[in-house]
């Protein structure tokens, strides 16, 4: 919309040393005589430019819907700005290289805060285009009006002028895209920096509103954390029903499950269905149990940390409602120590062939849920073996696993062990 005037330059096209310099002259002087037009036009338009500038907007009114809606909403800022816009290039004309730099902070301050507004890229390009073509025709009028004899030598600067109208909508296209990557790295930095307030349990109940609409989740929603650890998972769920926010070793996905009473199990993975129960190979993920509102989520991420942490290392799948004897271990990891020593001491101080010997007899005896017989053949032993070992093994740590009491100390004094000596 800024246009401006340069000299022409004549490219000789063979040797005619006789006719080349008549040539340059009578260039020269046509030259001199369109700019002498244009000069005294674009003078006359600096007086007018209020009238300019409400034919401009009248214009962009009637033709870009974005700008209606600009001047309905601040009329006088918009005003002012096509003023602005239009005085340089206007000035432009009279004094290209003086007014340059202004010209093109003008453009750019207007790209930026067109951006930062959200008005179209399409819109404010037309409305620069528009202003560069009311403009030219404005210089035509008045040079029709004034000295018709003159119009013919305004067309020997025409190109310059829409030169510069088209260099200063590429300005303008380069600020506004520059403005919105700025805006949009801002909106995703936000993003990030709510979801990581929420799951640090740190965001305040203020932001609450605002970090429900930006994770395009519902405040009052009941929600479950998900710890991936060994594969990455980006971006939201389609449907709004989950959010992931990338960390450094693990990823964390705030979920949205079902209400408790539409069969919506805590830690359902199937639940939402856009979600994979297990990752790939040496990914471990971990499930936490469901808690109600954004403002819990501090504590199912704690949850979901404790269910990963329970996670073998070859990688799975854990959900803290299926683990929470394992759970319960690994939340003190001392007291688990503590019981690991008292119960299965004595048998832990054996010789380690002897001690692997009897602490695989109680453990494949606890997974086949009590039976000797199975235990026997997972250890490829006669159920007599199981029983002899079993009956050494209760010598040998004062407990009965007759006791119920008993075997649920034996039983949690394994699995702290198993979770604990990494």
């Amino acid at each position: 919309m800024h246009p401006a005037a340069r000299t022409r330059t004549t490219f000789r096209t063979g040797p005619t040393p006789v006719a080349q310099p008549r040539s340059r002259r009578i260039r020269s002087l046509i030259d001199a005589d369109a700019l002498r037009v244009l000069h005294r036009s674009a003078r006359i338009l600096l007086d007018d430019l209020p009238d300019l500038t409400d034919r401009l907007l009248a214009v962009l009114r009637e033709q870009e819907p974005a700008y209606r809606t600009a001047l309905e909403n601040d009329h006088a800022a918009t005003w002012q700005e096509v003023y602005r816009s239009l005085r340089h290039s206007v000035t432009s004309l009279l004094d290209p290289r003086g007014t340059r730099e202004a010209a093109h902070r003008c453009t750019w301050r207007i790209g930026v805060a067109r951006a930062e507004q959200g008005l179209p890229l399409d819109a404010l390009l037309h409305a620069f285009r528009i202003g560069g073509s009311l403009v030219w025709q404005r210089l035509v009028e008045e040079t029709t009006r004034s000295h018709p004899e003159d119009i013919r030598l305004l067309v020997h600067v025409a190109t310059d002028v829409w030169n510069f109208v088209d260099e200063h909508c590429t300005l303008v296209a380069d600020a506004y895209r520059q403005a919105e990557r700025q805006l949009a790295w801002r909106r995703e930095n936000r993003v990030r920096l709510l979801a990581a307030a929420l799951l640090d349990g740190t965001s305040r109940i203020a932001d609450l509103p605002e970090t429900a609409e930006r994770l395009c989740l519902p405040e009052y929603g009941r929600y479950v954390v998900v710890a991936v650890a060994g594969g990455r998972q980006q971006g939201s769920v389609p449907g709004g029903s989950a959010y992931w926010h990338s960390g450094v070793e693990v990823d964390y996905g705030i979920v949205l499950v079902g209400d408790e009473g539409d069969g919506a199990a805590d830690g359902d993975l199937g639940a939402v269905p856009a979600l994979p129960a297990d990752g790939p190979a040496g990914c471990r993920i971990g499930v936490g149990s469901a808690v109600t509102g954004l403002a819990a989520v501090g504590d199912a991420r704690r949850l979901a940390d404790l269910a990963l942490s329970i996670c073998p290392p070859e990688g799975g799948t854990v959900r803290l409602t299926d683990h929470l004897p394992e759970a319960l271990v690994v939340s003190c990891p001392e007291l688990g120590a503590n019981l690991t020593e008292r119960v299965l001491g004595p048998l832990l101080r054996l010789e380690p062939a002897d001690r692997d010997v009897l602490l695989d007899t109680l453990v494949a005896w606890f997974a086949c849920d009590g039976s000797a017989q199975r235990a026997g053949e997972r250890l490829y032993c006669h159920r007599n073996t199981v029983l002899n070992r079993l009956r050494r093994c209760e010598q040998l740590i004062g407990r009965s696993l007759a006791r119920p009491h008993d075997v649920v100390e034996i039983g949690l004094a394994l699995t702290a062990r198993r979770l604990l000596r990494g």
